[in-house]
């Protein structure tokens, strides 16, 4: 396979300020929170962990931050599980990951709850072979290299779309690889493929010569989560400010729903993604999610998704995942089955 030139430095700098920036978190290196501010008033704070572009972002963009009558501190990460480290930590109180990370987190006994969560269309979730690739369909992909972000969904879309073939993850080459690092593998044809997420899959179809093989679509849960640490759900007043801050999210996502344009152009001022990347993410993926309830459904696609890290021996145990929910703000939320909501033909 000939070898291609890298990324300009313009394309991969989006790539790296995203990282894990969106549903399908995964492990990066370092990590830690970063502090970004404060919003609210009153005695009370809620420390919210987020990414960036992430539940603060949206937030603001809808409005939703305005009157606040407790306190949020904001802490940045990179991705979900430094993220989730940090619940367990109780450095933490809340923040929204992909639904892979808990299942990690979990695995390794942390203290988390899931205690929301949210139904997207799963076209973003893809794995993208160039356009002159010969590859034309997932089978194809025995004997070949993939690059993927491992624990991130993505890595779970990847496993489900070879197990569909007839495949596993043995009959194919795995680089491990984080976003900014697989877009130069990918762009200098040193893999033959890449499973990835929105907006990376917007960004790569742009500017990166991509095509997509196939999406997760049908294949994975297409859920996000809000996930908890349990100390602050044990607290009387906390647990109102989560169940608050959740509502919140929900009125946020809807806004973003009637408001794609407005929200894509926030967001890409956000990330340093372009806005038509941006805007063709919010309309496969990122705008048509749906608030819905955590109920034994959700828990059920997410203990598939348990099962099969085991299996692969990628997690040290399977676990009952219903453990590590809480589903008391589930209150008159559609059942989590509910189809996401759609733009028309997917972007």
């Amino acid at each position: 396979m000939r070898a291609r030139h890298l990324a300009p430095a313009a394309l991969l700098l989006p790539f790296t300020l995203l990282l894990a920036a969106c549903g399908g978190s995964s492990r990066a290196e370092g990590g830690g929170g970063t502090g970004s501010g404060t919003d609210g008033k009153g005695s009370l704070t809620l420390n919210v962990g987020d990414q960036k572009g992430g539940s603060e972002a949206l937030l603001r963009a809808a409005s939703e931050l305005d009157d606040l009558p407790y306190k949020i501190k904001w802490s940045t990460f990179t991705s979900g599980p430094p993220l989730l480290e940090a619940v367990n930590a109780g450095a933490v109180d809340v923040g929204a990951v992909g639904n892979t990370p808990p299942v990690f987190a979990a695995a390794a006994k942390s203290k988390i709850k899931v205690i929301a969560g949210s139904h997207s269309r799963s076209d973003g979730e893809t794995i993208l072979v160039k356009k002159d690739s010969p590859l034309k369909r997932p089978a194809q992909l025995k004997g070949k290299s993939v690059a993927v972000a491992q624990g991130s969904s993505a890595h779970y879309q990847l496993v489900a779309s070879l197990k569909k073939a007839g495949l596993t993850t043995k009959d194919v080459t795995l680089n491990y690889l984080q976003p900014a690092d697989a877009l130069a593998a990918f762009t200098r044809g040193k893999v033959d493929a890449w499973a990835v997420w929105d907006p990376y899959t917007s960004q790569a179809l742009d500017q990166a010569d991509a095509r997509v093989l196939t999406t997760g679509q049908g294949l994975v849960n297409g859920l996000s989560f809000q996930v908890a640490a349990p100390a602050a759900l044990d607290d009387k007043k906390k647990s109102a400010a989560l169940k608050d801050y959740t509502d919140r999210l929900r009125r946020a996502q809807n806004w973003v729903f009637k408001h794609p344009d407005v929200w894509a152009k926030a967001w890409a001022k956000e990330t340093g993604l372009p806005e038509k990347v941006a805007l063709d993410a919010v309309k496969r993926t990122r705008g048509t999610a749906v608030a819905v309830a955590v109920d034994k459904a959700a828990i059920a696609s997410e203990q598939q998704i348990v099962d099969s890290f085991a299996a692969l021996k990628l997690i040290p145990r399977s676990f009952d995942f219903g453990e590590f929910v809480d589903p008391r703000f589930n209150g008159d939320l559609p059942p989590s089955g509910t189809a996401p909501r759609t733009y028309g033909k997917a972007h």
